[in-house]
């Protein structure tokens, strides 16, 4: 396919799908996923909106190609981890934060999803999360809910973590220290003696210890359901 002309006469890239959805994607990183509209993609791109239509059927077809480019960079874990369900498991959390982190806003873009994905390469990371469950000694069943707990947790904590009231930041400590000199000590006790934890917190250290929490109740869980010895045994070895 030849490239085209803009209105200044310079060469331009011809316009694909995979191009329009990447436009989307950045838009919505940089914007906001209420930012991303026909008009407001085809501007970043350089064309009038109906010329998206060649492309993408609607505005919900565009974002269905914005889900499925971010899935596509799910940064699976080392198969030799694999041995180990419950550091498997660890790892592919860490993906998942890892994800989510790079593209914030897609969290809000999967909240509004009315259907599942419908592509093998979407599915993979489901597959490799449910299968490091099943892995532990879960039933299907069992699988399913653990991964929406740890879905949850995760999606959650990036929400947390990328619009915390508290934390690490430009004027972080400053706002808790204002704060805490503001605040009644004899009504807010435990607020007040948790505010340099809150304004210090390591976040990486934060998700650890959570998704410890975790892993440890999916330990207990599947030692009370199994002979005895074998959940101790499961997941031993700690990355």
């Amino acid at each position: 396919m030849k490239s085209t002309q803009d209105r200044t006469g310079a060469k331009r890239e011809p316009l694909t799908r995979e191009r329009v959805v990447e436009a989307a994607l950045r838009v919505m990183d940089a914007e906001g996923l209420e930012a991303v509209s026909m008009r407001r993609v085809a501007r970043e791109v350089g064309v009038e909106a109906m010329s998206l239509y060649n492309h993408v059927r609607d505005k919900e077809d565009l974002l269905d190609g914005v889900a499925v480019r971010v899935m596509a960079e799910f940064g699976f874990p080392d198969e030799d981890e694999a041995a180990d369900p419950i550091g498997y498991g660890r790892e592919v959390a860490r993906a998942w934060r890892r994800l989510l982190r790079a593209h914030p806003n897609v969290i809000a873009l999967f909240a509004t999803r009315h259907k599942p994905f419908g592509d093998v390469e979407s599915l993979r990371p489901m597959e490799v999360a449910l299968r490091a469950l099943t892995d532990v000694g879960l039933s299907a069943e069992d699988a399913v809910q653990a991964f929406h707990v740890f879905g949850g947790y995760i999606m959650g904590y990036v929400l947390m973590e990328t619009g915390q009231m508290f934390g690490p930041g430009d004027d972080g400590g400053a706002d808790v220290e204002a704060l805490r000199r503001t605040l009644p000590a004899e009504d807010l006790p435990n607020v007040t003696a948790a505010l340099p934890w809150l304004a210090t917190c390591d976040l990486d250290a934060q998700f650890e210890f959570g998704l410890d929490l975790l892993l440890e109740g999916l330990r207990a869980r599947v030692a009370a359901a199994q002979p005895a010895g074998l959940g101790a045994a499961v997941g031993r070895r700690r990355s």
